[in-house]
């Protein structure tokens, strides 16, 4: 047999004791016994029990929705302030984490989030990722404007492909889902006058998901928000912060008690213009024109909204950046993208009490594009741009 295969017939063979002085961390908070030149440079050799590989355990792979099933295991990285820059992480056990009752993430908000997916690939063994470094870059935008220190692109990724390699076998089957992957970025050190805190922790958890709203692949439905604005000019909108989220909830909850699956924002200066949806950005097409709302510091430049854009020009669709409400309402076809939502189309839309009806089914541009990209995140078409990344 290959090597690489024996090796991992022997790691699968190692029982719990072993498995604990190979080093991986148990939720205690011992430190790793692993050797050093295995935690970041070998990811190929983490010995991890996967005894229960067969099936993804009890997941129901055709009734995932985009809800926590946890694996077993999250990604660590620290570093202070004074150090300037993380180093070297590892693997531990999922689970709780320990934060001071002061800590700059729980009293300021100091926090960062990504969201990517790990596919599994139709044209042989092994997974895929979509363009995982425009993820670890998005990471430093934002930590700058935030005044924290963020891994290397290096580092992003190589944590990403370990948390996806430790648990591999719970990447949903084809056209079953993907794993998600939430890397976190926090001011873990204490601190309680207004100022950077002094020490940050990296981590990435994983979970399997389907699909976001909970009307599956079907035509959704949105309502435009005129009272509540999700970001304004000079905030931080545009950054992926933890601090962004929780202030559209009341406006996403008014509306899905109402039937709607999301909430469309409009700019909180001229309340003309189309911003985004609470976790996804917003494209129309009209004729031979697509149009997406500028990311002018208000509006978070999502990885699957550029590569959308760059498909759609490469279907000859002239792409403009400028959306406001009239050309909402006369678009001939609106959908969403997003890496949770992927690509969405929308039903209806409401803007004061009016209902506005968009095109959805097979022959809209919508569906092509959603077929283009699944097809290369999922190995089913040739990657001619680079996109996506192995993980073997």
């Amino acid at each position: 047999r290959p090597a690489s295969m024996r090796m991992r017939m022997t790691m699968r063979s190692i029982g719990t004791h072993s498995r604990r002085l190979l080093g991986v961390q148990d939720g205690g908070g011992g430190r790793s016994l692993l050797p050093s030149r295995w935690k970041s440079s070998q990811p190929q050799l983490d010995p991890v029990d996967r005894s229960d590989e067969e099936g993804g355990g009890d997941i129901d792979w055709d009734n995932l929705g985009f809800g926590l099933t946890p694996t077993d295991y999250m990604y660590v990285m620290r570093c202070t302030q004074e150090e300037g820059g993380f180093s070297r992480g590892e693997l531990a056990r999922y689970g709780n984490i320990e934060l001071s009752p002061s800590s700059g993430v729980l009293n300021y908000g100091q926090g960062l989030f990504e969201g990517l997916k790990a596919y599994r690939r139709a044209d042989g063994p092994g997974y895929t990722l979509f363009r995982p470094e425009e993820n670890a870059r998005r990471m430093q935008h934002g930590a700058g404007r935030m005044c924290m220190p963020s891994p290397s692109v290096e580092q992003f990724v190589h944590a990403v492909k370990q948390t996806v390699l430790v648990r591999w076998f719970q990447v949903p089957p084809q056209g079953k889902g993907a794993l998600y992957l939430r890397p976190l970025l926090i001011g873990s050190g204490a601190i309680l006058g207004l100022a950077p805190a002094p020490e940050y922790t990296f981590m990435i958890y994983a979970a399997p998901v389907g699909t976001y709203f909970k009307e599956g692949m079907a035509a959704i439905n949105l309502l435009v928000e005129e009272e509540i604005h999700r970001a304004m000019p000079g905030g931080t909108g545009g950054v992926k912060t933890i601090s962004n989220y929780a202030p559209v909830l009341k406006a996403q909850m008014d509306a899905r008690s109402k039937g709607f699956a999301d909430v469309l924002y409009l700019d909180s200066v001229h309340k003309r213009y189309v911003e985004e949806a609470s976790s996804c950005n917003l494209f129309v097409v009209k004729g031979g024109a697509v149009a997406t709302p500028a990311t002018a510091g208000t509006i978070l430049p999502g990885v699957t909204r550029r590569s959308i854009i760059e498909l759609a020009r490469d279907s000859g669709y002239q792409v403009d950046r400028l959306v406001s409400i009239d050309d909402l309402i006369s678009a001939d076809e609106v959908f969403c993208t997003g890496t949770a939502v992927g690509v969405t189309p929308v039903s209806t839309i409401t803007y004061q009490g009016c209902r506005y009806e968009f095109r959805t089914g097979e022959d809209t541009l919508s569906k092509k594009l959603y077929t283009t990209l699944t097809s290369i995140q999922m190995g089913l078409a040739e990657d001619k741009k680079g996109w996506t990344v192995a993980v073997d």
